[in-house]
């Protein structure tokens, strides 16, 4: 796959927020996109959640960090990926 647009995004702290954050990103109209969720060892269940959303849709890719880093380097790390 290369998609045209890649969407970083940041998670911690948000396990209430994340599925409707990903379903909103996943069902937009523009097509050739891929999601790279970072998952900055967020302590509730955000992880399993991204990694859900992976497990059923290869636009999305899930990023684990093994440290809480801050955004800033949750936000690198997407972008290297």
């Amino acid at each position: 796959m290369n998609p045209k647009v890649s969407v970083v995004i940041p998670i911690y702290g948000v396990e209430s927020y994340l599925g409707a954050c990903l379903d909103s990103v996943l069902t937009s109209t523009l097509a050739d996109i891929e999601v790279i969720g970072v998952d900055d060892k967020s302590p509730d269940r955000c992880g399993e959640i991204l990694d859900s959303y992976a497990a059923n849709d290869a636009r999305v890719i899930a990023v684990h960090l093994q440290a809480n880093s801050g955004q800033g380097i949750a936000r690198n790390a997407g972008l290297a990926r």
